[in-house]
């Protein structure tokens, strides 16, 4: 176990990430000065969270501050079939338990953007008022969502009942993009970068992780069969993705608006 003085060193550490061997262990220290709000308590509360349903491996925490986090250093590695199959009926797992209310009880952050989890009963009012419509009027506000754009995703939200299933929540990842499901020096998959993590829709982490790259069909049909569901949650996803590329349209630029009008345009 890392001994005292690690939110010392983290203190002394370079802004961005940089890799330790401390008392016998490897570490990875995360480090910035100008981190938003409770942004790596936020990364910890949910690495925490998802550590406790003893699904997928993530990085222990070893200490957090207001500007960084010291966490395990997972190693990089090579999965092989047999862990692709694993990691997906992992995922099933993690998303077998159903809670009351979508939210969290407290915000979270994807990416740089602010995430309101405040709880809610109502998982299609919970996606068009925390997730979709923040994210829309902020980069209409911004001038990188036309009006027009604006008023086709006010007009999806209303009809979310009638185009996505009414779902119990369940532990989501919240920000599962390829690079999020890494795989460890032994091949093990892991859950990393927990700052989203959230009570939510399970298809939502589905289907984030085809947005940018897919995992090998072998981890969707590992997933499917202990889930036992079909594939039909594959012509949601784009609905769903909406609300990751707003994020990024908000975060990275207009280069994403083409992506959202093509979603758009297949509900109108």
């Amino acid at each position: 176990m890392p001994g005292p003085g690690l939110e010392a060193l983290l203190a002394s550490a370079r802004d961005g990430v940089s890799r330790v061997h401390r008392d016998g262990m490897d570490l990875v220290l995360k480090r910035r000065l100008d981190a938003p709000g409770d942004f790596f308590q936020a990364e910890a509360r949910g690495l925490e969270a998802l550590a406790a349903t003893r699904t997928l491996r993530v990085p222990r925490v070893w200490a957090v501050t207001g500007h960084g986090i010291v966490l395990e250093d997972l190693g990089r590695g090579t999965p092989s079939a047999a862990q692709w199959e694993r990691a997906g009926t992992a995922l099933a797992t993690l998303h077998s338990r159903p809670a009351v209310r979508f939210g969290s009880a407290h915000p979270g952050w994807c990416g740089d953007s602010v995430q309101d989890n405040t709880p809610d009963t109502d998982g299609h009012r919970f996606f068009a008022e925390r997730r979709l419509l923040p994210q829309a009027r902020r980069a209409h506000a911004s001038g990188r969502l036309p009006a027009h754009e604006l008023s086709a995703i006010e007009s999806l939200c209303d009809r979310l009942p009638a185009l996505l299933p009414r779902t119990a929540p369940v532990p989501v990842h919240g920000d599962l993009w390829t690079g999020n499901l890494h795989a460890c020096a032994d091949g093990e998959l892991a859950l990393i970068d927990g700052g989203a993590v959230h009570r939510g829709w399970a298809e939502t982490d589905l289907a984030m992780l085809v947005l940018f790259g897919a995992p090998p069909r072998r981890f969707f049909d590992a997933y499917q069969h202990a889930a036992g569901i079909g594939a039909d949650w594959r012509a949601r996803a784009p609905l769903l993705n909406l609300y990751p590329l707003l994020n990024h349209l908000n975060l990275f630029g207009t280069g994403y608006l083409p992506r959202i009008k093509d979603v758009l345009a297949g509900y109108r």
